[in-house]
């Protein structure tokens, strides 16, 4: 290490051109890209091998970081008797497949950040997600994990080993696609029916989507429906499937999981109701979710694409990957010690959130016609923001987001209107000229992080939509 580095430490992921990759860096962690050099160490010192796979505006990704991976302790243990190597998944999107794969089979679900200890032949034999660094009550520590596995690895290797195999050759059996002599493969309206009925399973009726939070947006459902009813429309599931996919784009419209104030929507929520997001935005979730047909969903598809062209695109034509969940809050917030410097600790959502102070200050005009009632009062009502923040804590679980408000439609712009004695076009102009405002409020914010990967695939998706767009 330079002398002249501002950095206590500093691997060899400094040489790498991953956003993600370069964010650990600095990390206690002697950690290694993907590659040969990371398999031969494995194998020539005969030590199992700690995979992390992620991407750069992964929240829980940042958690695990700034718990456990700048945590010296920790960081000695993995360096110590594990070699660890880094993945970022957008980078490596088959690296993440496979071992997605066998997580998801082992633990009932996956996610980011994936941790995956694998032989030095690349076997897995363990895997999970997110770890704190110590205990919890419903989830065991990185520490524990680690200590472990060490142990199994020296005192029980075989039935380690053993037990990798049996999940590896499970999966393989499970996955295999085969067919007796003879036998045809089903009809692609067999097929369709069958997804349908699957979807129709796990649908939920009161705010739309799939099974319970944290609820995703998955497109690709939605896509499937609108085309299932394309070749069905007479049918009662094709208009079944219809009103699956339209109702759950108008409550994901209403939500807190749509950018009110400066457009796009972010990755997932955490609650059933689409109300609370994880705040990131990804550029394929933009380009899949931009559907034109009723005003309101062309106003969603403008609205996308005016996020997507202002803060997710290159000069040369091109568009950026994601942007972060976490900033540094507006007010500073708290400091941390990186490598003998102060630095500002990020927050989720401090881009995005608003306290009912702040409203109130932006917007004391009294409204004229409303009997006394401010421009704040007809805000905050439409857009459910309330004195002591509206985020529920079940879906804070790190105290970030405490007295704070998430925009979220809850009336009708007629319904408001009423409610204050308005016109509706009153109530809309009101609304429109404060989220305006808003957008200039944020821009005076310290922004998240940008990753500026360009993916080929997820450039297509934006490029495709825009074509079809501008076709209608």
């Amino acid at each position: 290490m330079s002398m002249a580095s501002p950095h206590k430490h500093t691997n060899r992921l400094s040489l790498e051109r991953s956003p993600y990759l370069l964010q650990h860096a600095h990390n206690p962690v002697d950690w290694y890209p993907w590659g040969k050099e990371a398999f031969d160490k494995a194998k020539s010192e005969d030590k199992p091998i700690f995979l992390s796979v992620g991407y750069s505006t992964c929240h829980w990704c940042h958690v695990m970081e700034r718990e456990s991976f700048e945590d010296e302790e920790i960081g000695k243990i993995l360096s110590d008797n594990f070699v660890c190597i880094k993945v970022d998944r957008e980078e490596r999107p088959d690296v993440d497949k496979v071992y997605m794969t066998f997580v998801q089979a082992t633990c009932g679900g996956g996610g980011w950040p994936m941790s995956v200890w694998l032989t030095p032949d690349l076997r897995p034999f363990i895997g999970g997600t997110y770890f704190p660094p110590t205990d919890h009550p419903q989830r065991p520590g990185l520490k524990t994990v680690l200590t472990r596995i060490l142990q199994q690895w020296q005192n029980n290797r075989p039935a380690l080993e053993s037990n990798g195999e049996k999940i590896l050759e499970a999966l393989k059996k499970g996955t295999a696609v085969s067919a007796n002599p003879g036998e045809t493969p089903p009809s692609a309206p067999d097929v369709a029916q069958r997804c349908f009925q699957q979807l129709a399973h796990s649908y939920e009726e009161e705010y739309g989507g799939f099974r319970d939070a944290p609820k995703f947006p998955t497109p690709v459902n939605l896509m499937f429906l609108m085309s299932f009813w394309s070749v069905n429309r007479c049918s009662s599931e094709g208009g079944e499937a219809l009103q699956m996919a339209l109702h759950t784009l108008r409550m994901m419209a209403l939500g807190g999981i749509h950018d009110h104030v400066a457009q796009g929507f972010h990755r997932y929520s955490t609650d059933i109701s689409w109300h609370v997001p994880h705040f990131e935005k990804m550029l394929y979730d933009q380009a899949q979710l931009a559907v034109s047909g009723e005003q309101l969903f062309a106003d969603v598809a403008k609205d996308i694409l005016l996020y997507v062209s202002r803060d997710l695109s290159d000069k040369s034509g091109g568009f950026y990957s994601a942007e972060d969940a976490d900033s540094v809050p507006a007010s500073g917030g708290p400091e941390k010690k990186e490598g003998g410097a102060d630095k500002m600790e990020k927050r989720e959502g401090a881009f995005c959130v608003w306290t009912a102070a702040e409203v109130r200050d932006l917007f004391p005009e009294v409204v004229e016609g409303s009997s006394g009632a401010t421009q704040a009062d007809v805000f905050m009502h439409h857009y459910g923001v309330k004195e002591l923040g509206n985020v529920d804590p079940e879906q804070d679980p790190h105290g970030e987001l405490g007295g704070q408000n998430v925009l979220i439609v809850r009336y009708s712009v007629e319904l408001t209107a009423a409610r204050f004695g308005l016109s509706v076009d009153r109530v809309s102009e009101l609304l429109s000229a404060a989220r305006a405002k808003m957008a200039d409020v944020r821009k005076t914010r310290p922004r998240p992080h940008l990753d500026t990967k360009m993916l080929a695939s997820w450039n297509g998706n934006v490029n495709w939509f825009k074509y079809r767009f501008t076709l209608k």
